[in-house]
């Protein structure tokens, strides 16, 4: 995959990558510093600053993370392709269980954190500090795919975030927000996703009012 400089293009094809990851080819530490240097110009709620990201190449731990990822969603993504109806769906959860099967063998793994924990706390709280990640969580993504190198999000491994914490010595008051394959992508070309018009799920003013009260 060639990097590209077109903005609209990276936002509109920063697909979900598992299928299409290089395994064989390295992933250069320099440019995914670069990615993280852009990703933590992303705001931050209070400017508080308090992302930090692991990244994992040891073959070891890396085997370790795709143990605890596989024992906390591969039965379920089995079942769940098993049992979707709908075409696309079915294909997404086949696709996220092909993850679980190569998982070990993405040469890169990063971990975004946030150094807190908010357990029990109103949900305004947990909302402003993950306000404060997901930006640059997802500006990396989108950084990595400019550069040529694709991911996706992924979440399973955090059914035992604990494990995980205890593998890559990440401390008791900081959170495990996701985890990110990273690799080359495989292949030319990405396309937009199928997704329904905006005019169908964009309401005006008040909850199901897709037409507004005025218009210009």
């Amino acid at each position: 995959m060639q990097p590209t400089n077109d903005f609209d293009e990276v936002l509109s094809t920063t697909r979900a990558i598992r299928k299409r990851l290089d395994l064989e080819r390295p992933v250069d530490r320099d440019v995914v510093l670069e990615c993280l240097r852009l990703a933590v110009q992303a705001p931050t709620g209070s400017n508080a600053q308090t992302w930090r990201w692991v990244i994992v190449t040891d073959p070891e731990k890396r085997r370790e993370l795709a143990r605890i990822y596989n024992e906390g969603g591969a039965g379920y993504l089995a079942q769940a392709a098993e049992s979707a109806q709908d075409p696309q769906t079915r294909r997404v959860y086949e696709s996220a269980l092909h993850l679980t099967e190569i998982l070990a063998e993405v040469p890169m793994l990063v971990i975004p954190c946030i150094e807190r924990r908010f357990d029990g706390q109103p949900n305004v709280a947990v909302a402003s500090a993950y306000g404060s990640i997901l930006p640059a969580a997802w500006s990396f993504m989108l950084a990595l795919r400019s550069r040529g190198l694709g991911s996706v999000w992924t979440t399973l491994h955090l059914w035992k975030e604990a494990e995980a914490a205890e593998l890559l010595g990440i401390p008791d008051d900081v959170t495990q927000v996701a985890m990110f394959p990273v690799a080359h992508i495989l292949g030319d070309t990405l396309k937009p996703a199928t997704r329904p018009p905006v005019e169908d799920i964009t309401y005006w003013d008040q909850w199901g009012d897709t037409e507004g009260t005025s218009s210009s």
